[in-house]
């Protein structure tokens, strides 16, 4: 038995390389982008009006000039305008090019226009109401960097600067694979003996999330029939994410199918709560990756986020900065096993805090809609105190 850190390492060490492609803009959202995203010209590309109004030359209030002639009128998306009388003014709506010789925008509210003539009502300073050509980001400045989750706002950046296509890193392909007799289908009603399966659903809504469409399978326990269905997942995907099979019972057989199947186991059983019996290889010659975990829904729920997704974030070459939270109560946590305490969190003069949740141990499914997260806890002599910082993996 290895412990948390040790298994962590081996986890991460164990990296694939995915690649990247070209998507269509619409369809990255979530994913990961894989090229920088430059500047095609500055932003706005224009002095561009922020108010409906007026555009002057500030010689006007220089020389006192309280009333105008108004010359025309600039809108959004005509070809810029000139102000020919510079003692004159011009109508202008907001995100309309800002006429030439005119250097200042004042509000409709600020002014009143009789007869053709604008005259002003408030103080005005120069230059106000513009926002000046390039003052976002100039042409060829990078405004996106290499790695990061597309979400909207990066989408309507990327559109911005005409990336109709985007490259962005591939995604594995993943099969989350339940086994035991227990469990049925969860449009159907169990009998006294039987759970409906809900690790396989949980993983495939969490790699969604990804933008992972990810495959599932379910195996019986029968030694025979788990082999054949594993050789043939292993050939299909890059990924294997089990839950069952991996403890001591006799019905485990997912450790001895693994090693005639060829995989190498790189550690079994780790010294933690939940996910003690943690099983994890590679098939080499396929470079298919397994993480195979308890069956416990809170075992494969936690595992899942304090390894897989580590994992793929390595793989694609995403450092990850480790998140703190303050704890809100005191623990106690006796060696030798690092404890995953699932939390809620909130927020407390300025800081993140950790509550602990109570519930009934790693079958307790329904301990996880009132989670945000877990919290990871190493064994030490001392207790852990109220207002103490611990790492925060958040679920949510």
């Amino acid at each position: 038995m290895i412990t948390y850190n040790e298994a962590l390492d081996k986890v991460l060490g164990s990296q694939l390389s995915l690649g990247s492609e070209y998507v269509p803009l619409l369809k990255s959202v979530g994913r990961f982008l894989d090229e920088p995203i430059y500047a095609d010209r500055d932003f706005p590309p224009f002095n561009r009006a922020t108010k409906d109004g007026i555009a002057i030359n500030f010689q006007v209030i220089e020389n006192n000039i309280k009333d105008m002639p108004v010359e025309g009128m600039a809108s959004a998306g005509m070809e810029r305008q000139t102000l020919l009388n510079l003692d004159g003014c011009m109508e202008v709506m907001t995100g309309a090019m800002v006429p030439k010789n005119a250097d200042t925008v004042i509000m409709y509210e600020h002014i009143s226009i009789v007869d053709g003539v604008a005259t002003i009502n408030k103080e005005v300073s120069k230059g106000q109401n513009i926002h000046y050509k390039g003052s976002d980001e100039s042409e060829g400045a990078r405004i996106l960097q290499s790695g990061v989750r597309i979400t909207p706002a990066e989408i309507g950046v990327m559109a911005s600067v005409g990336k109709a296509e985007v490259l962005v890193k591939k995604l594995p392909k993943v099969c989350a694979i339940s086994t035991g007799n227990e469990l049925v289908d969860v449009h159907i009603k169990p009998e006294p003996h039987q759970i409906r399966k809900s690790n396989s659903i949980t993983i495939l809504s969490a790699l969604s999330k990804l933008g992972i469409q990810g495959s599932s399978l379910h195996l019986l326990d029968d030694k025979e029939s788990i082999e054949k269905g594993l050789k043939k997942a292993l050939n299909q995907n890059d990924v294997l994410l089990l839950s069952g099979g991996v403890s001591k019972g006799k019905f485990d057989f997912i450790p001895e199918v693994m090693e005639r199947l060829g995989v190498e186991k790189i550690f079994h059983r780790v010294a933690q709560r939940p996910g003690k019996p943690f099983w994890f290889g590679m098939q080499r010659e396929l470079k298919t990756v397994v993480f195979s975990f308890p069956g416990n829904p809170v075992s494969t729920f936690a595992n899942y986020h304090i390894y897989f997704l580590p994992w793929l974030y390595s793989s694609y070459d995403i450092p990850v900065e480790k998140e703190w939270a303050k704890l809100s109560a005191d623990l106690k946590i006796v060696p030798p096993l690092t404890r995953f305490i699932q939390v809620k969190k909130m927020w407390r003069d300025g800081c993140l805090w950790a509550e602990p949740v109570v519930e009934n141990g790693s079958g307790d499914l329904t301990s996880l809609s009132k989670a945000d997260g877990f919290i990871c806890l190493e064994p030490k002599t001392n207790k852990y105190q109220v207002g103490e910082l611990v790492h925060f993996i958040g679920t949510r």
